[in-house]
């Protein structure tokens, strides 16, 4: 299933697969949302290419990264995990600082590595990000996901993503007769690797709320946030929300566009991201 340019990295033991183009600084790293991967940023990596180097990457759990099943040490499907493989990457390439560009729960794995590391991150895209939209289910709930019973149905609770993913996908588009079938074939390949499902489940699992949105004020570096006006996936109002909460960010709502800008509404990213990196560099 992999691309021509696909290249693969162990990164904290685990193989991460990933795309690069472009040469020089700034270093670009891109970071996809939940259920998507390299695929998603298609449109854009060789615009962003003309300004350095451009990694893109399948974070644990989607794409053609390896999902494993059994691990010693930390569990690789955890947010610190997921964090770390955003350092480690920049590691394998001699990457010392890196502007991190994330969307949706990529966003908040960006947000995560930047305050973890803050001499690292030079600056940060966040399109639609899910930094007030983590996971909520705590108690009874997290006790529940951990039982014998759940870990024999929890692949197959996540195999209805086949069916599901189709009207999530829809929602992410503020015009979803735009998708067309090279875009659904994109998306639903990754759902042919090996433990798919256990992987997803696995990261399901992990995910727990970080509390992000109360530690924004430590953020000083450069922000660009980017919405659609149409995000039905992580509300608009959130980005302008989170916009204000940061020291040092700006705003763009793109118009007549939804939760993934970087694919529907292509030209205006890409014009909202070249003013930005132009105002920074």
């Amino acid at each position: 299933m992999a691309d021509p340019d696909s290249q693969f990295a162990t990164l904290q033991g685990v193989r991460v697969h990933y795309k690069q183009t472009g040469e020089g600084q700034p270093a670009l790293l891109l970071l996809h949302g939940f259920g998507a991967s390299t695929f998603s940023w298609r449109e854009v990596i060789r615009p962003l290419a003309k300004f350095g180097t451009v990694i893109v990457y399948d974070r644990p759990a989607f794409g053609l990264t390896e999902r494993p099943l059994k691990w010693t040490g930390e569990n690789p499907y955890s947010p610190e995990f997921q964090a770390g493989t955003v350092l480690a990457l920049m590691d394998a390439h001699n990457i010392q600082q890196a502007i991190l560009v994330g969307n949706s729960a990529g966003g908040t794995v960006s947000v995560l590595a930047a305050l973890n590391h803050p001499e690292r991150v030079k600056a940060l895209i966040l399109v639609d990000p899910a930094i007030y939209q983590g996971r909520s289910a705590a108690g009874l709930t997290n006790v529940l996901l951990q039982t014998p019973q759940a870990q024999r149905i929890g692949p197959l609770l996540v195999r209805s993503i086949l069916e599901s993913g189709n009207d999530i996908l829809r929602r992410a588009w503020h015009d979803p007769s735009r998708i067309t079938p090279e875009i659904w074939d994109g998306y639903r390949r990754p759902l042919k690797a090996d433990n798919w499902d256990r992987g997803l489940w696995e990261f399901t699992r992990a995910s727990r709320p970080l509390g992000l949105d109360k530690r924004l004020s430590e953020l000083k570096l450069p922000v660009l946030v980017i919405t659609g006006d149409d995000d039905r996936i992580v509300p608009t109002q959130s980005s302008i929300r989170l916009a204000g909460e940061l020291p040092n960010a700006k705003l763009v709502v793109i118009p007549n566009c939804g939760h993934v800008p970087h694919e529907e509404c292509p030209q205006a990213f890409m014009q909202a991201v070249a003013e930005f990196l132009n105002s920074i560099l």
